[in-house]
């Protein structure tokens, strides 16, 4: 067998879905296809995938390697050990995968992103922040508040779970530590005045059941949440292949469509992301494993990255809500 690791790096490789990608040497705008397989020992310039070099970072470590593989002969198994100290609890600790600034798309362009993703055992059973992939609006320089991702793919205490953020709205509290049963129209929610946000629930695996999510004790109108039927996939069920629509809006006009697998999870609409005073023009997607200071390694696999404005060059065809 052969292996590629370090600390610190990215990316190869190429899915052929839909539409071809820009060829290599092309200069790549934000219009183009990019996808990447993870099949050599760098980044696939028709990717536009780096690993960002900062101290969270370094708790992280890449490999290209072959024994875990969604699709083709290599995939990328990202990890992070522990670095915070105990006296710093806002460190992180981070292996994320981050897209080239100059590819970033338009905050009020939708965008379909897919990847696959396996975790690795032992799968973490803490009560933990943990992030498996996050999408972000970019912030200026000296911009004041804390801004969580628009759109995050979480996991705490062994379940598997997705929310959404927008600035706060309005909502109404059912009952203090208890997640809230809400009416149609509704969406439960967390109401967090300290940071002028609202964090929404807006899919979960079988596992996270009625005890779970006792933060999001609110219910709110001005996100809404189409349910097709389908759980998230558990994180312990193997490779789980997503394609995700992510079209922020935080007037209201936000617009998300989550597949895993080929079926279609939710279709969340209305207020998502934020829009305060210094933050960017442009959204950007981050994957990898990124927890808050913790024990013991954790690590992630995922294979075949593929963005494009188009539905059919991430996912099947005759699955694509749209074009």
């Amino acid at each position: 067998m052969r292996r590629f690791a370090a600390t610190g790096l990215v990316l190869a490789g190429l899915l052929a879905l839909g539409a071809q990608p820009a060829a290599a040497g092309a200069k790549l705008t934000y219009q183009d296809k990019l996808v990447d397989g993870f099949e050599g020992a760098d980044f696939a310039p028709e990717g536009g995938l780096y690993y960002k070099k900062n101290f969270e970072q370094s708790a992280g470590t890449f490999e290209f390697q072959d024994e875990v593989v969604h699709r083709g002969k290599r995939a990328l198994r990202l990890s992070v050990k522990p670095l915070c100290p105990v006296s710093q609890p806002l460190c992180s600790e981070r292996a994320e995968i981050w897209e080239r600034s100059k590819l970033r798309v338009p905050y009020d362009t939708g965008v379909w992103y897919g990847f696959a993703v396996k975790f690795a055992e032992p799968l973490p059973q803490d009560d933990h922040r943990y992030l498996v992939a996050q999408w972000k609006r970019e912030i200026e320089a000296g911009a004041n508040g804390d801004f969580s991702p628009f759109l995050a793919f979480r996991y705490n205490e062994g379940k598997f779970f997705i929310t959404v953020e927008t600035n706060l709205v309005p909502g109404k509290e059912i009952e203090k530590g208890k997640r809230a049963i809400c009416a149609p129209g509704e969406t439960a929610v967390w109401l967090r005045p300290d940071t002028n946000q609202t964090r929404a629930l807006v899919a979960f695996d079988k596992n996270f059941g009625p005890e779970n999510g006792d933060e999001f004790t609110a219910c709110t109108d001005k996100i809404t949440v189409t349910d097709h039927g389908n759980k998230l996939p558990a994180a312990d069920s193997g490779w789980i292949d997503f394609a995700v629509y992510s079209k922020p809006g935080p007037e209201g006009t936000g617009h998300i469509e989550i597949f895993a697998n080929d079926k279609w999870i939710v279709t969340v609409k209305g207020r998502i992301g934020h829009n305060d005073k210094g933050l960017g023009e442009n959204q950007y997607f981050k994957f990898g494993p990124y927890r808050a200071g913790g024990p013991g390694v954790w690590a992630l696999y995922y294979d075949d990255f593929r963005r494009s404005l188009r539905c059919a060059d991430v996912t099947k065809p005759q699955i694509c809500p749209f074009p």
